[in-house]
């Protein structure tokens, strides 16, 4: 028996370490940060910032390197905009400022680059009240020009139909990106409303208006949902074009009973539902990234995970799928192959196999701040342990920095540090925003593409060295990352620690 143990408890541990020799250098490990949910609702200036602080250093642990921060629920703005109201997810009421005053967003942002972490603005784009919400600030768009929205099930809309409601929803997000140094916008799964049973959209009258050449109001719902993000996708170029435009919809993009491409699945779909042609988008380069929200379990009758993740492997290759998880649902489970442990390794397992797959974003942030499950934990140290840099863009930008200048290690009041300067730049595409900086004992082979040799990604052009007693030989090597995290030549620099 204590062979078998011993035998089991080998395997296990082999196992942990070849998928950490294994640990790609370059993948998207995201985290939403939500609002909806009332987590910062009249928590104050200085209890929300310490909240954030906590969740972040926890999220740096954890190995996260990306933050999809929620700042538009309902036409609203968690920063400053002259456009529309303060939210009240932050204030308790929409349009009164914070007090005292503080910008969250670019709160965030500054904590996050300094964490060497990106952040992505996260906005609903058609959301102009929740359920939730009863009083809308007078500068809201719906109550400004209710002639833009429709309600549908408690909810008030802007009319996608409307092409003065994609400007202005454009406005909104040129708006945010010209003023903040983002690195991201993001949009999630609300287009049209999700179906409510009794409720009926009141665009019948639109349609009938200007069918723009459709036969039918579903054809046409969709189209008006094409022109939106084709136009926020050239929005976005046209104002910053390094800004990654990413769009995280429902799970299910058809069921195969309804479309030969569709998944084995049974439920609700993005293209007949909600109006969403996500693999259009795809196909036609109108936006970066892709994060379908699979937050079912592993032999989920309805929409098993294991199926849905192949599927999204084989459909949405043109550009960089990360998965969406669900912490919670993916602790409560257990594994069908192994029912004493949960899902969380056979997810990631998946992840591992499938070469299209190349990040994960976390639903939620607390969820893995407050290590559900050991979900925190896992990461830290499996899976997430080592750093990762971004996943390439090329079709945005391809072209590398110039290497680090005067890579040099110098004795200061900090102790002994490894200084070094900007490269020369052109423009946004060969500036250097970021760094790399790689450790290697003496005599070892210099392996960039080893990630566990990673002991820094900073914004900062110094980096303190653990020094000891001066006898140890190791070399440094420093790259430079530009905006899309293309990576410039190394330079090596020798020290004894």
């Amino acid at each position: 028996m204590r062979s078998l143990l011993l035998i089991i408890i080998f395997s296990f541990q082999f196992s942990i370490l070849n998928f950490l020799h294994a640990a790609p250098k370059r993948e998207f490990r995201g985290a939403w940060i939500q609002c909806v949910n009332g987590q910062f609702q009249n928590l104050g200036t200085e209890k929300m910032q310490q909240t954030l602080t906590y969740q972040l250093n926890e999220l740096q642990k954890d190995g996260v390197n990306a933050i999809i921060f929620q700042v538009r629920p309902e036409c609203d703005a968690l920063y400053e905009s002259a456009i529309e109201p303060w939210s009240r997810f932050l204030t308790g009421q929409q349009g009164i400022a914070p007090s005292p005053y503080w910008d969250p967003l670019q709160w965030m942002i500054t904590e996050c680059h300094r964490r060497g972490m990106e952040l992505h603005a996260w906005i609903n784009p058609f959301r102009a009240k929740t359920k939730v919400t009863h009083q809308l600030a007078g500068n809201n768009i719906a109550i400004k020009r209710p002639d833009l929205v429709f309600a549908y099930d408690g909810l008030y809309i802007l009319n996608p139909a409307k092409q003065e409601n994609r400007d202005y929803i454009c406005r909104v997000a040129a708006d945010i990106i010209r003023r903040y140094d983002v690195d991201g916008l993001h949009i999630d799964d609300y287009f049209y409303p999700y179906p409510a049973a009794g409720c009926q959209i009141p665009d019948q009258q639109d349609f009938a208006a200007n069918p723009q050449g459709y036969g039918n109001i579903h054809d046409w719902r969709r189209h008006n949902v094409n022109l939106f993000i084709e136009q926020l996708h050239d929005t976005i170029q046209s104002v910053k074009p390094w800004v990654k435009f990413g769009v995280s919809p429902f799970g299910i993009y058809r069921n195969k009973k309804n479309d030969p491409r569709g998944s084995d699945t049974n439920g609700l779909q993005n293209y007949d539902d909600l109006y969403a042609d996500m693999l259009l988008w795809i196909d036609e380069g109108w936006c970066d990234y892709c994060v379908p929200q699979l937050y079912w379990e592993i032999g989920h009758k309805a929409a098993d995970y294991k199926t849905l993740i192949h599927w999204w492997n084989d459909h949405a290759n043109n550009r960089p799928l990360f998965i969406g998880e669900d912490i919670e649902r993916t602790v409560k489970h257990a594994d069908p192959d192994n029912p004493n442990q949960n899902q969380m390794q056979a997810k990631y397992s998946l992840h591992a196999q499938l070469p299209n797959v190349s990040g994960t974003v976390l639903w939620y942030a607390k969820a893995a701040v407050d290590n559900v499950g050991g979900y925190g934990t896992m990461l830290r140290e499996n899976y997430w342990r080592y750093p990762a840099l971004q996943p390439l863009m090329p079709f945005i930008d391809s072209t590398k920095p110039g290497k680090p200048a005067k890579v040099k290690p110098l004795w200061t009041s900090d102790g002994y540090t490894l200084f070094w300067q900007a490269p020369k730049s052109k423009s946004w595409r060969d500036e250097a925003v970021k760094y790399v900086v790689y450790r290697f004992e003496g005599k070892e082979p210099i392996d960039l593409d080893d990630a566990s040799h990673i002991v820094a990604i900073t914004t900062n052009p110094w980096l303190n060295l653990p020094y000891d007693n001066g006898k140890q030989k190791y070399v440094y090597v420093v790259t430079a990352l530009n905006r899309l995290s293309n990576e410039s030549a190394p330079v090596k620099k020798k020290v004894k620690l």
